[in-house]
């Protein structure tokens, strides 16, 4: 059984989904693949433990605190790759971003291969099921794009500007998937 409750957030209503231990979702209302891990249907339930904790962990992230990933007992659904790409995402230190590539680099060195596609790793980041809280908005395409957010550009730089990231070196690409 799944249960879900929302969160009014600066950027919208957020939705929290959880399997009643971990949370096992958190998308932004209008965002790509919202709610697209959960094939069961979800039961309101905002008086959960797990949900006051993530709601207070989002409360200091957007007074721009900087609370630790660790706090929170996170169950994303997804396939061993992506689970190993989200796992590097709750690695990229607050403030700061990395590449597709990068985070490729660092895929392939897992896997003991040569290299690994960005392709790849951009659809692992993208199916993210629990956004803000894994940082897919710290991926940025190597040339400087904001590109690849599912939750829209404009949130992705929101995000990016509440903690603190020297915006002058990106740019939103004129055309692109997340636009």
């Amino acid at each position: 059984m799944y249960y879900k409750t929302i969160y009014p957030s600066p950027l919208g209503i957020i939705t929290m989904a959880s399997d009643g231990d971990n949370l096992t979702g958190l998308w932004i209302e209008g965002q790509k693949y919202h709610g697209g891990t959960i094939f069961e249907d979800m039961a309101e339930n905002k008086d959960m433990p797990i949900f006051d904790t993530v709601k207070k962990w989002l409360d200091r992230y957007f007074a721009g605190e900087n609370p630790l990933i660790s706090e929170l007992p996170l169950a994303p659904a997804g396939s061993d790759f992506r689970k190993e790409v989200w796992h590097i995402l709750c690695e990229i230190p607050y403030g700061e971003v990395i590449t597709y590539g990068g985070i490729a680099k660092k895929m392939a060195a897992k896997m003991n291969k040569e290299s690994m596609s960005s392709q790849a790793v951009g659809g692992a980041v993208g199916h993210n099921p629990i956004s803000i809280i894994i940082p897919c908005h710290r991926v940025v395409g190597s040339n400087g794009s904001l590109t690849g957010y599912a939750g829209g550009i404009h949130t992705k730089i929101k995000l990016l500007e509440l903690e603190g990231v020297d915006m002058s070196r990106f740019f939103v690409p004129s055309k692109g998937t997340a636009l």
